[in-house]
């Protein structure tokens, strides 16, 4: 019944009073289950992620809607099923995997199984964790262990794409060759560019390592457009 009248209330003589700027709320109203939605926001989030990246992502993956999302993986998803494996664009043969962990507190033994679980999977070189609770210290000490860089997201910090936020500047991670003709260029070390902290939001997006740089592009009125750069440390 609400949601019905939410919907009339948007309605004037059949017309819609809605336009870019209003949205009805009857729009948002979601009848599903918060764990699937927290879910879908997360999924969806670590495949723009890793498009951004340079991974191999299928478009249906990243148009997939939330009720899309409930008919395949259900209200409570089978988290091995969330798993993501992906290869790298320029070079097929590095992968990428994704995994998400329950909700339990994680241990030694936990990254162990996993760390069994991956050794035989062909490919992978790099892996993604996307937390529910926290970790002690034995067990991030653990995560040295493995062969490849392992990343720790908290799954709050991937319900919202940070660089879809309009204040977000544009980002460009320069290759070799375009950093040391930069470089070149005006004469500086790595040194002489201002720098980035690892642990910055879209650092950790990016998947950006020390001492790569990166083109930021701001849009600002009426400022105006400016172009600078950072380095990793």
């Amino acid at each position: 019944m609400e949601v019905k009248m939410a919907e009339e209330g948007c309605c004037e003589n059949g017309e819609s009073k809605v336009n870019e700027r209003t949205h009805c709320i009857w729009k948002t109203v979601d009848d599903g289950g918060v764990e699937s939605k927290r879910f879908y926001l997360a999924r969806t989030t670590a495949f723009e992620m890793l498009r951004d990246r340079g991974y191999e992502v299928n478009e249906a993956e990243l148009s997939l809607s939330l009720s899309e999302f409930r008919s395949v993986f259900g209200e409570k998803p089978d988290l091995e099923r969330l798993r993501i494996c992906v290869p790298l664009r320029s070079d097929p043969r590095k992968k990428i995997l994704v995994v998400f962990m329950e909700s339990e507190p994680i241990t030694v033994k936990t990254f162990r199984a996993i760390h069994s679980q991956v050794s035989n999977n062909v490919g992978v070189r790099a892996m993604i964790l996307i937390l529910q609770s926290k970790m002690n210290h034995f067990a991030q000490k653990e995560l040295t262990t493995f062969p490849f860089t392992v990343e720790t997201f908290p799954i709050g910090d991937l319900l919202v794409n940070i660089t879809k936020h309009i204040q977000q500047p544009k980002i460009e991670v320069l290759t070799k060759k375009e950093k040391e003709q930069l470089l070149k260029k005006h004469a500086l070390e790595d040194k002489h560019l201002p720098y980035l902290q690892e642990s910055d939001s879209f650092v950790r997006y990016y998947g950006l390592k020390i001492k790569q740089v990166v083109r930021i592009t701001y849009s600002k009125e009426p400022v105006g457009s400016f172009v600078t750069y950072r380095c990793i440390v």
